[in-house]
């Protein structure tokens, strides 16, 4: 095996972790960027009814980034086992087929929502007036799905290869243009949601087209195998894709958690405070993204390293991996705790005007909100460990408690504690879900 960049043989754990962490963390933190510089842009350039439309469009984005994710962190798990065991041309194949499947799945999901795009954003709760805001971002987010995918299931790959800071530049790049689009489009040229959607879909496809190009003519070992059509091969192709699926599956939960949590939400924020209720937790829901990264980079850091040594049996090394993982899950935490609860205004700002009454509802919701962030970096860092072992009951475990725990909090917690119950209802479900696991151990 060609290990210029890295040694997953040899290599000290904390040493391979920290050369992958730092720039999987910077990539993965530019994934969030993406969507949270379209809500800076939106804000300030269309409103605060703009950010609420773009947070009603979240979930299908979130959803559509849990395919690539569980694709891909199924992919990349079962894929380092191989390599670990020297059976190169299956990793290869394994990389053809979750590439080849998830785009085809993403093309026909996108089709669907293309077609109907007013009854998908009513479907999402829109509001009569948000609607047409709502649809024109559909519109136009819609096609960068397929994109999107190759980006996702690409960057597992790429730093399963050895090139973390590759994966990372496919992420930064997009983000930067990102930013200079959603500038260019919303203030001079004026196209409000529709310019932001562009921009971001965009940008993505730079991101989805870096990541295949790699694959296709620089990957040291694991560029995609030739795509045989036989039936025999396409029956064998469909049992790898299957069972890369189960075992990122927890992947895909966790961002159908982030999407419960933003669909719920949003209704209840509309329930008992109204658009601009929503205007406040989409705020919040631009930053949501950015906790889940943070935990899914830590464990993505960790996944080749423990797959690996899994594959050769080498125990010792899982449990200093794991170590690692929740020490920097810890650490991360804290400090993204410290922003939100010292600095809600300046937090606020950055996406409307804090004297405004989404503004002043975020700055007043914020300390709340940031009670669960601990909770939820350590259950997504868990996650990504038992799905790193292949231990798939364990982590669907996690994702499940996650999502179950989620509604009937933001059920009850407002007719308990009113307005501040809302926005305890994702801490409390995070340290439930935290509380039976650690108990189960």
């Amino acid at each position: 095996m060609n290990r210029d960049a890295i040694d997953f043989e040899n290599g000290r754990v904390s040493t391979l972790f920290r050369r992958i962490l730092i720039p999987t963390l910077l990539g993965s933190l530019a994934i969030s960027a993406v969507t949270a510089i379209d809500g800076i842009f939106i804000g300030h350039g269309v409103g605060a009814d703009g950010v609420a439309a773009v947070n009603i469009v979240v979930p299908v984005y979130q959803i559509m980034s849990g395919l690539g994710l569980m694709v891909g962190a199924g992919c990349s798990v079962v894929s380092s086992i191989h390599v670990g065991r020297r059976k190169l041309q299956a990793a290869r194949m394994n990389v053809t087929q979750a590439l080849v499947g998830t785009s085809l799945l993403c093309a026909l999901i996108s089709l669907f929502i293309w077609l109907w795009p007013t009854e998908t954003a009513r479907l999402l709760g829109s509001s009569e007036s948000l609607l047409s805001q709502v649809r024109d971002y559909l519109i136009w987010i819609v096609p960068c799905f397929v994109f999107q995918m190759w980006s996702f299931i690409g960057l597992f790959i790429i730093r399963l290869d050895g090139a973390p800071k590759v994966a990372m530049w496919c992420n930064v790049i997009p983000c930067v243009l990102n930013a200079v689009l959603d500038w260019l489009f919303i203030f001079p040229l004026g196209m409000g949601v529709k310019g932001a959607a562009i921009a971001t879909g965009l940008s993505i496809a730079v991101g989805g087209i870096m990541a295949l190009g790699y694959l296709l003519c620089f990957a040291h070992n694991l560029h995609p195998a030739r795509v045989k059509w036989s039936r025999k091969s396409l029956r064998l192709s469909l049992r790898n894709i299957g069972y890369q699926c189960r075992i990122g599956s927890a992947s895909l939960l966790g961002e159908m958690t982030l999407a419960v949590l933003t669909f719920v939400g949003n209704l209840t924020f509309m329930h008992y405070l109204g658009d601009e209720g929503v205007g406040a937790f989409g705020i919040a829901c631009y930053y949501s993204p950015f906790f889940f990264m943070i935990g899914n980079a830590v464990a993505q850091s960790a996944q080749p390293i423990i797959s690996y040594d899994f594959g050769t049996g080498r125990h010792h090394r899982i449990h200093q991996a794991l170590r690692l993982m929740l020490a920097t899950s810890v650490g991360f935490a804290v400090a993204v705790i410290a922003g939100f609860v010292f600095f809600p205004r300046p937090l606020t700002a950055l996406f409307v005007d804090p004297h405004s009454q989404a503004g002043l509802l975020a700055i007043q919701g914020f300390p709340y909100f940031a009670a669960g962030i601990l909770f939820y970096i350590l259950n997504i860092a868990l996650t990504g460990y038992y799905q790193s072992l292949e231990n798939m009951h364990r982590a669907t475990l996690i994702v499940i408690l996650r999502t179950v725990l989620l509604i009937p909090c933001f059920l009850l917690l407002p007719l308990w504690l009113g307005v501040p119950g809302i926005w305890l209802a994702m801490p409390v479900a995070e340290m439930l879900t935290l509380a039976v696991i650690l108990m189960r151990r």
